[in-house]
């Protein structure tokens, strides 16, 4: 029984040897940056003389580096689920065919490698009884307290509620709007298993980081250009605390208009701000391969 105990725990050792030893190998992924400069003044828009997108392979470590899912919500299968909704949101389609096309495969690849995964919450309370959230709550707070608030008067009243009609997102619209937020869950793809970190703030997704030491988050989830650059945990929010933040470009969309919709401006205008301004994008193939081996 002495020696069988013994063997198993050299066994037991020497698993976490290996891992360890695996997750201090630098990971090497192919990586899109930009290049904003140099500008040519011989041309009739200087900016055209920039170099533009390009590729490198860089190193990145396995230890230090966490992919994020934020703001992935199931927001109906179809448009009779949630018709208002789908009007005035109309990448849902797009989000739902990355959930279905581009996520399994990723989150699992993700999972098998070793690297950290965390989630980044929001929109209702689905999320406030998964042990995962209940940590980061207990190491960063709870939801932060809302700012004080600007004195309204009758003439902002007005602005607000022209805006709410006509802007976005439509009196017609936001009963399903509401009714949708009401019922917002993860979808199943991108539920949280066990041990993964599931913040609704920034603070608490910083706490996180720094219980595990991390200090490069890749994002993916909904929209590039609007929750994961400006809601709370996303990458403004982090780069305050000195988070570097980067993307995968086939695993989010963003929030087109009716000028940029067709070719996806706005998603491509948003990766370029992300390359310039946070960090680095990725190609979904080029991110899986990656982090699959060692540099």
């Amino acid at each position: 029984m002495a020696l069988a105990a013994a063997v198993q725990s050299t066994q037991g050792w020497s698993a976490e040897t290996e891992k360890k030893e695996a997750m201090s190998k630098p990971l090497r992924i192919r990586t899109n940056y930009y290049q904003h400069f140099d500008a040519d003044y011989q041309l009739d828009v200087p900016e055209e003389g920039f170099g533009g997108w390009k590729t490198a392979d860089l190193e990145f470590s396995r230890e230090h580096t966490a992919v994020v899912v934020m703001h992935a919500w199931a927001a109906g299968q179809k448009y009779e689920d949630f018709p208002g909704w789908w009007r005035c949101v109309p990448y849902i389609p797009r989000s739902n065919a990355i959930l279905r096309e581009v996520f399994p495969d990723l989150l699992a690849k993700v999972r098998g490698s070793g690297l950290t995964l965390f989630h980044v919450v929001g929109g209702g309370d689905y999320y406030k009884k998964l042990p995962g959230y209940q940590h980061a709550a207990q190491l960063g707070g709870g939801p932060l307290p809302k700012p004080e608030q600007v004195a309204m008067d009758p003439v902002r009243e007005a602005l607000d509620a022209f805006k709410a009609e006509r802007s976005f997102v439509g009196a017609q619209n936001k009963a399903d709007v509401d009714r949708g937020f009401k019922q917002v869950d993860f979808p199943e793809i991108a539920r949280p298993k066990e041990g993964e970190g599931i913040a609704e703030n920034g603070k608490q997704l910083f706490a996180l980081c720094k219980e595990r030491g991390i200090n490069h988050l890749v994002y993916c989830g909904f929209a590039i250009n609007w929750c994961l650059l400006l809601s709370p945990g996303g990458m403004a929010d982090m780069q305050e605390y000195g988070v570097m933040c980067s993307a995968i470009r086939q695993a989010t969309t963003a929030v087109e208009s009716k000028a940029s919709a067709r070719r996806e401006g706005a998603k491509e205008m948003a990766m370029w701000r992300v390359a310039l301004g946070f960090g680095f994008v990725f190609d979904v193939e080029d991110f899986k391969a990656g982090i699959g081996g060692a540099a």
